[in-house]
C-alpha cells in the first residue's frame, strides 16, 4: 500500500500560507540555494537555455541570471502555501493586478475570451488572482503521477473557481465549450508537447516546438486573445500581473504558423525585460528538425 502525503503535503503549505512574507522570503532564499546546488539536470537545463537564447551575453551575466532564476522559482513554490492556504486578504495585498478591465470589456461586448498566459514564474500567482475576480475562469490542469501531489494541486488551484479544471488529457474540447458558454479560458501557449498539433516557429532564433492551438482556437471561435504576463518581485515579495492589450486582428489573415510566430515574438518581448523570471527549467527545445542533434 502506497504512502499518503497527502496530510503532510497540506500541512506544509498551510505552514507556508500563513506565515508573513519575510519569513517565506527566507525559507525561499534557503531552498532556492540548495536547488541550485543539489539539482544539477535542471541548473544544465537553465545553463543551456539561456546560452540558446541569450548567446551575445557574457557567461557571468548568464549564471546570476541563473542563481537568480532558482530563487525565483523555489520562492514561486513555497507561494503556492499563500495561493492555496492563505487568507483572501493576504492574497489580495500580495498580489497585484492591472489591466483587468481589458477582460471585463471584452466580456461586456460578448466576445469570447482567451487570456493567453506564458510560462513565468507567477502564472500560479495569476491564475489565482485572475479566478478571485473573473468567474467562472476556465483553465487546464495536467495530472501528477503521484496521487497525493495531484490531490493537494487540484485543490489549490481549484480553490476560488465556480468552474472544474479541465484535464489535459481531455484535450481541448473543454476549453472550447467553456468559450462558446461565454466563459474566458486561460490557456499557456509556450510548452514543448512534440511535433503533433505543432509546428518548428523561432523563439529566441531557435526553432521551437509550438502548438498551434491558440491560433487555431482564436480563428475557429472568432476569440480574442488577451496576454498576461506575472512577476514575482525579489525584494517585496509580491507580484505583479499584468494583463495587456488584446492583441491586434489575432490570428488575422496569417496562417498558423504566422500567428504563432507572432506569438512567440510577443513571449519574448516580455522575457527579455527581466531574463530570470521565465521556466527555464522546462527544456522548451527538446523537440528538434528532422536531422538536428537533440539539445539536452
Amino acid at each position: 500500500m502506497s504512502f499518503n502525503s497527502y496530510p503532510l503535503l497540506k500541512s506544509i503549505f498551510t505552514y507556508f500560507g500563513r506565515i508573513s512574507v519575510r519569513r517565506r522570503q527566507r525559507w525561499g532564499a534557503v531552498l532556492g540555494w540548495l536547488t541550485h546546488k543539489l539539482a544539477s539536470r535542471r541548473r544544465h537545463i537553465v545553463r543551456t537555455n539561456l546560452a540558446l537564447c541569450f548567446p551575445d551575453e557574457s557567461e557571468s551575466t548568464r549564471r546570476a541570471w541563473e542563481r537568480q532564476h532558482f530563487r525565483l522559482l523555489a520562492q514561486s513554490y513555497l507561494d503556492r502555501g499563500l495561493l492555496w492556504f492563505g487568507l483572501p486578504s493576504t492574497i489580495l495585498n500580495t498580489l497585484e493586478l492591472t489591466g483587468e478591465e481589458y477582460i471585463t470589456h471584452a466580456l461586456e461586448q460578448g466576445r469570447r475570451v482567451m487570456l493567453l498566459v506564458p510560462h513565468f514564474l507567477g502564472m500560479d500567482a495569476a491564475g489565482t488572482r485572475l479566478s478571485m475576480s473573473i468567474s467562472p475562469l476556465v483553465a487546464f490542469y495536467t495530472p501528477q503521477r503521484d496521487p497525493s501531489v495531484d490531490k493537494l494541486m487540484l485543490e489549490g488551484r481549484s480553490r476560488f473557481s465556480t468552474a472544474p479544471l479541465i484535464s489535459r488529457k481531455d484535450g481541448i474540447r473543454g476549453l472550447m465549450r467553456a468559450l462558446q458558454k461565454g466563459q474566458p479560458i486561460y490557456y499557456l501557449p509556450d510548452m514543448d508537447f512534440g511535433i503533433k498539433g505543432a509546428a518548428f516557429v523561432p523563439f529566441f532564433n531557435v526553432p521551437a516546438a509550438t502548438l498551434l492551438t491558440t491560433a487555431q482556437i482564436a480563428r475557429n471561435q472568432d476569440a480574442v486573445v488577451i496576454p498576461v504576463i506575472s512577476r514575482l518581485n525579489a525584494q517585496s515579495g509580491h507580484y505583479q500581473i499584468q494583463v495587456l492589450e488584446p492583441m491586434a486582428d489575432f490570428p488575422g489573415q496569417d496562417s498558423l504558423e504566422e500567428a504563432t510566430a507572432r506569438m512567440n515574438a510577443l513571449i519574448e518581448k516580455y522575457v527579455r525585460q527581466d531574463p530570470t523570471q521565465y521556466y527555464w527549467v522546462h527544456r522548451r527545445f527538446k523537440t528538434r528538425p528532422e536531422g538536428q542533434a537533440r539539445i539536452y
